[in-house]
């Protein structure tokens, strides 16, 4: 058995290796990414055993490759060809081919290849962004991820487009799963900074001991198994340092903090000498900062200092229009990375979700739609279909005075507005004017009905 290895040149610039026998049919094959298998249609335990034309919709006898070298047992080298697939979709493919012979006969043959897919077709590897290439400094999301019609939403997403050419440090506020990530990484993919690391940090996430290591890195013998590695602030050399749950770092830590934003300046520990930065650094809580400054959990020199500007997210709560835009938004996102296929919600999921008041915000939602995607049965999202917490808040969320108390409208009424009052109040963090306009009522009118009700 011989290859000619005075054709094997320049093999380093293809990513996948295909073997078949004298019929064509696949025996071996080496990819570098299976996704290539998924987007053809194929597990890899079915690629063996099947003709290289199988998978695809334009590939013949007479213009394959393999075929082509199979037949003249002669290799064929930098080949482009355009590969469509059952489903549609079309990827084009640069190869080489050469035929494996024994004792003179041509037994198989082998094919190297790189897979390039078209502009048209580049959907198929947009998978989880719609901007891939910025993966290549850790982030997944821009501004187009912030889907809105909410006014306070525009308003934010204009001020983040200003506010990217600055090198201002940015305070995020907002609840769980408001998208403050998001925000953040929309900032550093709008600035000057993009082509730089985005390295994030939940400084809750680590245990005091171990958060001035993380922050600051350390020297190779500073303490028992210590070596030589870098902190977030050098990994964020060049581009931004995303702090998230700023408020859960410990006072001692944050002076160290204040003092290493301030001079752009670090020393690892167990260091002698001290390492200059070129970073922009922002950070996130989902406490009121003018609350944790209040209590003394957040010194107010380092809050000045990370709130140059500050962003407050509302809650989803606050933005009853985006619901609609954000179901349709993630049934997309499932549709292209799920093997289900959903058209839309049933109306009375749509009515049950704008009723809902999403505790867990943005983030609640999207579950609740895997959710879905997993429990559906047909094309068409259901209330059985959505999590039991939110559909069973839909089933009894009319007041109970509406059916203790049929007899007086008046009580029903009332139960129900003090119930609407209390939960907003609740997801303003007990700030009048906030819960007031959210209600759509004076402030005056608002302390009016809390006395009432005994608020």
């Amino acid at each position: 058995m011989n290859f000619d290895l005075n054709h094997f040149k320049h093999l380093k610039d293809y990513d996948n290796i295909l073997v078949t026998d004298e019929n064509g049919t696949v025996i071996f094959y080496d990819m570098a990414d299976l996704k290539v298998l998924n987007d053809i249609g194929l597990r890899p335990e079915e690629f063996i055993g099947t003709t290289v034309m199988n998978p695809y919709r334009n590939l013949t006898f007479e213009n394959s490759t393999i075929i082509k070298v199979l037949r003249s047992g002669e290799a064929v080298c930098n080949v482009k060809q355009e590969l469509i697939m059952k489903s549609g979709n079309s990827f084009f493919l640069v190869n080489s081919t050469y035929p494996i012979k024994e004792n003179g006969k041509v037994i198989g043959a082998i094919e190297f290849s790189k897979h390039f897919y078209s502009k048209e077709n580049i959907q198929s590897l947009d998978k989880f962004a719609k901007h891939k290439v910025f993966r290549k400094n850790n982030t997944l999301y821009t501004i187009d991820n912030l889907i809105t019609a909410n006014p306070k939403m525009e308003e934010i997403k204009n001020k983040i487009v200003k506010i990217a050419k600055t090198n201002s440090t940015v305070l995020i506020y907002g609840k769980t799963g408001t998208g403050k990530e998001v925000v953040a990484q929309s900032i550093h993919n709008l600035s000057d900074r993009f082509s730089g690391p985005f390295i994030s940090l939940n400084c809750g996430a680590f245990p005091p001991n171990l958060m001035e290591s993380t922050l600051f890195g350390t020297v190779k013998g500073s303490f028992t198994g210590a070596v030589d590695m870098p902190g977030v602030f050098e990994q964020a050399n060049g581009g931004t340092l995303f702090l998230d749950e700023i408020n859960s770092l410990d006072l001692h830590l944050q002076v160290k903090l204040l003092k290493a934003i301030e001079e752009k300046m670090i020393r690892r520990i167990g260091g002698t000498k001290n390492t200059s930065v070129d970073i922009r650094v922002i950070s996130a809580t989902n406490e009121d900062p003018d609350q944790l400054v209040a209590e003394k959990r957040l010194r107010d020199d380092l809050f000045y200092r990370l709130g140059v500007v500050q962003i407050d997210l509302p809650t989803l709560a606050e933005r009853q229009e985006d619901i609609e835009r954000l179901i349709e938004y993630y049934i997309e996102f499932y549709n292209n990375n799920m093997n289900i296929h959903i058209d839309g919600v049933a109306p009375e999921v749509l009515k049950c979700f704008k009723r809902y008041q999403w505790p867990g915000n943005i983030r609640e939602l999207k579950n609740a739609i895997e959710t879905a995607f997993n429990n559906a049965t047909t094309n068409v999202i259901k209330l059985d279909d959505i999590p039991k917490r939110i559909r069973e808040n839909h089933e009894t969320h009319l007041p109970l005075g509406i059916e203790n108390h049929a007899e007086c409208l008046k009580e029903a009424v009332e139960h129900f507005e003090k119930e609407m009052i209390q939960r907003k109040l609740t997801n303003m963090n007990g700030k009048l004017t906030d819960t007031a306009k959210s209600l759509g009522v004076s402030k005056q009118l608002l302390k009016y009905k809390m006395e009432k009700y005994k608020l």
